[in-house]
């Protein structure tokens, strides 16, 4: 049971024309294989005819069929002489991008009065890259440019890179902006070799900043747009503290209705040598409120499901025109929350002009594609904390309850109940370790209203150290959402906990509960989320505190209360977050909880404390039935805190991060604990247009109690703060 498991997600979707009735997929359109590539000409236009074949002649590294797809035209078509020295030129292009730098392609124009387009191929040497140097960088340390740049000896780690022109051109490029944004205005940079790659970086003087200079700006004076600037006149000139305190400005303009405002940010030259004016140029354009959302493309969601989200974040009509949630180019935030919280494949929401003229108003237009909604997931999962389990999982996260069928056709082709937005799911997961059954329901806007009605019953087995333990509980709670970013919680549950098949030296807090013990909670919180993202936080913070009032076979209570904290330490060009995340957390209980209540830190969840077992920090209970009695298996504590810390930095593209964390915390006995470690986080797309990051990690406990259990690998699916 405290063996360390590694964790394998298998999750496939099983798609057949029922589901895609049910969950409202569209069918695939079919595309016409029949369509010519070429039809611009026609044989009187070319005097050539049609193309009657196409050969490759000393293509030994790529076979015919692979450079036939690189071609605009094929056997057929209207033959071209222009289209067929374009392929000519194509074909070149594909072999220098594969690492044949010298590749040269041979056009036969003699066969083209024939109707055959002959290539012959000369690839040359194949060019592996060895070694990649840098020399003339003074500034900034070698390794840090090998992190910005793409060139390097190998491909995802196992494979041989090869030479291109074109990933030179553009590492160059980027380190030719990293210098920009260190503040080096006059660097050169060049290149050497191929199979020995040395960038050669005259890196020039740093500049400072003399004077910072505001231009345009009319509706907010100076003072308000440079508050928060940490550029200051004397200090040397960064590129990107300049251009992030003018994506603030900007952010200002478009929050207050500025939809077409822009900022631009450049150093300017001045007489003393080595010195910058840093301005600030600002076009506002003008200022709109909302008129009327149109929300079209929507066929079996109804309206209300998006207004009611867009309410929530004041965009309706009457309002200043958010165009920093909802830019003009798309890719907004409130365009990602409405794809996310809705299921929708793609949301944009665009500016349109009224009607009726208005110079200060401008109607939303908000085009949907709707996605999935619903699934049936089967799968497995097998984990350092839960074992092996189980899954099939059906959801469908646009149900409606009062959608009844209209007739039984209606009914056996799936087509009720949806379009409302809530969310049903069902759930079976029988496991080694741990069993779950639940079905849940959620109304995320009650009486159309920010405010969440949860409702679930579930069933729930898990085999614990010395005993197995049953709960079957009924649960239903209202959180309610404010325009502040404050939420308050209110939840009752009545749950029956079975305690059975003790062992022999179970301790005697176990033995005191065994069987039945009725539960009957009420759930009383607050909270505040003041991050920057609802779903990928980069800043802010949030708080939560509850207290449960628990009666029933037992009369306890249980205060908790959690501050989790981002910062964005370091952002990339590729505007890739380095994030720093602290997590705080207390609980305690009150009047002698059962131990089934009580609390137990280690492994990867709520109660986390990576590179200690699961439930491996906790008070110790004294055996029975056994000669020579020590104190063996965890019975729970009653109170815990946590602190812990965790940086989560980009290694390859958006899905691939490094983890560095230090986890500590203590229970009502033993010493505080405390673990460093690193892991590796991968982010996977899931069904329903969910981000789920799967995590591998490994901890070393740096201070422990000698009755804690350890674990140096673990394994965890889904977010840990």
């Amino acid at each position: 049971m405290r063996k360390t498991i590694l964790i394998i997600l298998i999750s496939t979707t099983l798609s057949s024309p029922a589901f895609c009735s049910l969950f409202g997929r569209p069918k695939p359109k079919k595309e016409d294989a029949s369509r010519s590539k070429n039809t611009s000409r026609s044989p009187a236009d070319s005097g050539f005819g049609v193309v009657q074949s196409i050969e490759f002649q000393n293509n030994r590294e790529y076979k015919a069929n692979k450079l036939l797809k690189k071609l605009d035209f094929m056997v057929g078509d209207y033959l071209d002489p222009v289209l067929a020295e374009s392929g000519r030129i194509t074909l070149a292009d594909f072999y220098r991008s594969k690492g044949y730098p010298y590749a040269e392609v041979i056009l036969n124009k003699k066969k083209l009065s024939e109707g055959k387009v002959v290539y012959t191929i000369v690839a040359g040497p194949r060019i592996r890259i060895l070694s990649v140097k840098f020399k003339g960088n003074k500034s900034l340390k070698s390794r840090d440019l090998h992190q910005a740049i793409k060139t390097g000896t190998r491909e995802w780690v196992f494979w041989p890179a090869y030479y291109t022109e074109e990933k030179i051109a553009a590492d160059v490029e980027k380190l030719r902006s990293l210098y920009w944004a260190e503040g080096f205005l006059n660097h050169r940079i060049g290149v050497e070799g191929q199979a020995h790659v040395t960038f050669i970086i005259e890196e020039g003087p740093c500049y400072d900043v003399n004077d910072i200079v505001l231009q345009g700006n009319t509706h907010f004076d100076n003072e308000t747009l440079l508050a928060g600037l940490e550029l200051e006149p004397g200090q040397t000139y960064h590129y990107r503290k300049a251009q992030a305190h003018a994506k603030e400005i900007l952010q200002l303009y478009r929050e207050n209705g500025f939809i077409d405002a822009t900022v631009r940010q450049d150093p300017n030259f001045v007489a003393e040598p080595n010195v910058v004016d840093v301005f600030y140029t600002i076009n506002e354009g003008k200022q709109f409120r909302i008129g009327k959302v149109d929300i079209i493309g929507n066929k079996e969601t109804q309206d209300k499901v998006f207004r009611r989200i867009m309410d929530e974040y004041d965009f309706v009509p009457g309002e200043l025109y958010n165009a920093h949630m909802a830019p003009r180019q798309g890719n907004g935030q409130l365009e990602r929350y409405l794809r996310t919280m809705t299921s929708s494949e793609r949301v944009i929401i665009q500016p349109v002009k009224p009607a009726d003229g208005s110079e200060d108003r401008m109607d939303a237009e908000v085009d949907i594609k709707e996605g999935l909604t619903g699934a049936f997931n089967p799968g497995v999962s097998v984990g350092s904390d839960s074992g092996i389990i189980g899954q099939f999982i059906l959801s469908q996260r646009n149900f409606d309850y009062k959608d009844w069928p209209e007739s039984f056709d209606e009914l056996i082709r799936m087509q009720a109940f949806k379009g409302a937005g809530q969310k049903l799911t069902m759930t079976l997961a029988p496991g080694t370790y741990v069993s779950y059954y639940a079905m849940s329901f959620t109304e995320p806007y009650f009486r159309n209203k920010p405010t969440s009605l949860n409702v679930s019953g579930s069933s729930w087995e898990r085999w614990r150290e010395s005993y197995d333990e049953k709960r079957t509980k009924g649960y239903f709670g209202f959180e309610k959402r404010y325009k502040s970013s404050w939420r308050g919680q209110i939840g009752f549950r009545l749950e029956n906990v079975e305690v059975k098949d003790l062992e022999i030296d179970a301790p005697q807090e176990i033995i005191d509960v065994k069987g039945y013990n009725l539960l009957m909670g009420a759930k009383f919180g607050i909270g505040k989320d003041a991050t920057d993202d609802r779903f990928e936080p980069s800043k802010g913070y949030e708080f939560n505190v509850s207290y449960e009032q628990v009666t029933g076979d037992d009369d306890f209570g249980i205060l908790e209360g959690s501050l989790v904290g981002y910062k964005t330490l370091y952002e990339d060009f590729l505007e890739r977050k380095t994030v720093l995340a602290t997590k705080l957390l207390a609980g305690a209980t009150f009047s002698d909880a059962p131990p089934f209540e009580k609390y137990y830190a280690g492994g990867t969840r709520t109660y986390g404390l990576r590179g200690f077992e699961y439930r491996g920090v906790s008070t110790r209970g004294l055996q029975t039935g056994v000669l020579n009695p020590v104190r063996k298996d965890p019975i729970g504590s009653d109170w815990i805190f946590l602190a812990n810390t965790e940086i989560i930095m980009p290694l390859i593209g958006e899905n691939i991060s490094a983890l560095f964390f230090m986890d500590s915390g203590t229970v009502d006995t033993g010493r505080y604990r405390f673990s460093v470690g690193t892991g590796i986080e991968i982010v996977i797309p899931q069904l329903l247009g969910s981000r789920v990051p799967m995590r591998f990690e490994i901890a070393t406990p740096l201070r422990k109690d000698d009755s804690d259990e350890t674990q140096t690998f673990s394994f965890y699916m889904g977010r840990l703060f």
